[in-house]
């Protein structure tokens, strides 16, 4: 029965890992390159697909897969994410990216729980969706489903909202760039990509657009936003273990606090990755099979979410984004334009 159920659990990891290495394909073509749409977010494209279509005919014995994919995996993915960075990226942009990432993320993530509940929305849409354009795009919203335990489509659709806005700066950032209307210095210019982009590819395909000066900066300021994750997802972690304490006492039950011990093990490899002089051969290959895996999981995300629970959702979490955006673009280049130079 064990073997039986262990069985199916691998048609389940096996049938998801098809989509992730469709998603790697589909990825190669010079379309999705030029508008730098990762195989993460393909692969939650094909599983939505699939979720609309197919899905009726998976057996039911897959889904535990499937959910392994959804759980497991992502954690392990959002573990290896830490060896894309290293503690000597923080000292390459001084105090002033630190500052600025610092404010664009709390107040991103605040005042999206602020806004999400004057919409009357679901909160926990509504948390996703912040951290998601507060940090670094999709992986900041696998991390938070991670710790809080959300349906997947809350997961589908804080991710739809960050490829929407995210897509939108990228080509927009270069344009406004190069046409002189921010009046940003290079380096000034790389800390508001890097500070305000959503996903770590939105800032390299955007800084690459716009020159070798601000590139290296953006990418290094959105990396630092990207270590901001550890904190936020400690924090979070703590505020659902007060939640769940809160509903236990009325019941008369205990609580205990629940660490996702994944974020530790995300700092653990930053802090391996500092250290070790690996070589840069072993880092890309572990960069490689980490994408691989978050594309797993966001393909499995997909594949347990339907069109109608979007519908169920509405058109509230795209208007909590669009004010996020408003305020990523407005508030992030007042910070780059006139707190940045202090330290430059």
């Amino acid at each position: 029965m064990i073997n039986e159920q262990r069985s199916s659990m691998i048609h389940g990891v096996l049938l998801i890992a098809l989509f992730a290495c469709a998603s790697f394909y589909i990825g190669d073509a010079d379309f999705f390159k030029e508008i730098s749409f990762s195989p993460m977010i393909i692969g939650i494209i094909l599983g939505m697909i699939y979720a609309n279509s197919l899905r009726n005919n998976l057996p039911e014995t897959w889904v535990p897969g499937i959910q392994f994919c959804s759980k497991k995996i992502l954690r392990l993915g959002i573990i290896l994410y830490g060896f894309r960075l290293t503690f000597a990226d923080i000292s390459a942009v001084g105090m002033s990216g630190i500052l600025i990432d610092a404010v664009v993320v709390t107040v991103t993530i605040l005042g999206g729980v602020l806004i999400g509940r004057f919409l009357k929305m679901d909160s926990e849409t509504a948390l996703l969706t912040s951290i998601g354009s507060g940090i670094c795009g999709a992986a900041a919203v696998l991390g938070a489903e991670s710790t809080i335990q959300t349906k997947p489509y809350k997961t589908a659709v804080a991710v739809a909202t960050v490829v929407i806005f995210g897509t939108i700066s990228m080509f927009l950032y270069p344009i406004a760039y190069r046409s002189g209307i921010l009046e940003l210095s290079p380096k000034e210019m790389g800390i508001y990509a890097g500070a305000t982009l959503h996903e770590v590819a939105h800032a390299v395909g955007a800084g690459g657009a716009m020159g070798p000066e601000v590139e290296p900066v953006a990418v290094i300021v959105k990396m630092i936003r990207v270590m901001m994750l550890v904190p936020v997802l400690l924090i979070l972690g703590y505020w659902v273990a007060l939640k769940a304490a809160r509903n236990n006492s009325v019941d008369g039950r205990g609580s205990k606090v629940s660490v996702p011990w994944f974020a530790i093990g995300f700092l653990l490899m930053i802090c391996v990755n500092s250290v070790l002089p690996l070589p840069e051969s072993v880092i890309k290959g572990i960069e490689y099979f980490d994408t691989f895996l978050l594309t797993m999981a966001m393909a499995a995300l997909g594949a347990e979410t339907s069109f109608d629970k979007f519908k169920k959702a509405g058109a509230k979490p795209f208007v909590l984004a669009l004010c996020l955006y408003i305020w990523l673009l407005g508030g992030g280049y007042l910070l780059s334009r006139f707190v940045a130079p202090i330290w430059l």
